[in-house]
């Protein structure tokens, strides 16, 4: 069983950042991803990162603002957000799946119920 702990939400001004974390021990054995969901909205794969040659999609909403990157060491992946919009206020949650590709995977081809593991969610308001 992993128990992913999302951290690091909280509430920004527009053009401002937050470094979101996900930890669990047993992490680098699954792709790792963070999505979000909006109120009244579906949820949406924001950045994934393969646990094995480490490559990474964005969502084209995030692309150039966010970074997602993984330390193996210490059994957790971040996700940098720069120059954030009242765009990107949702609930943010990082899931786990272990066989897939990072597009795949972010792109939900797969049902909400078939990703191996959710985090409880942490949230992120942009307002002025």
């Amino acid at each position: 069983q992993v128990q992913l702990v999302e951290s690091g939400g909280g509430l920004v001004q527009p053009g401002g950042s937050l470094r979101l974390s996900c930890a669990a021990s047993g992490l680098n054995d699954y792709f790792i991803g963070w999505f979000r969901q909006a109120p009244g909205k579906e949820h949406e794969g924001v950045s994934c990162i393969s646990n094995t040659d480490r490559s990474t999609y964005y969502a084209d909403s995030v692309k150039g603002r966010f970074t997602i990157s993984r330390d193996n060491a210490k059994n957790t992946v971040y996700l940098q957000m720069n120059s954030l919009k009242a765009e990107d206020t949702a609930v943010y949650y990082c899931v786990a799946l272990r066989y897939t590709t990072v597009q795949a995977m972010c792109q939900m081809r797969v049902p909400r119920d078939a990703y191996d593991y959710w985090g409880q969610g942490t949230q992120v308001t942009v307002s002025s």
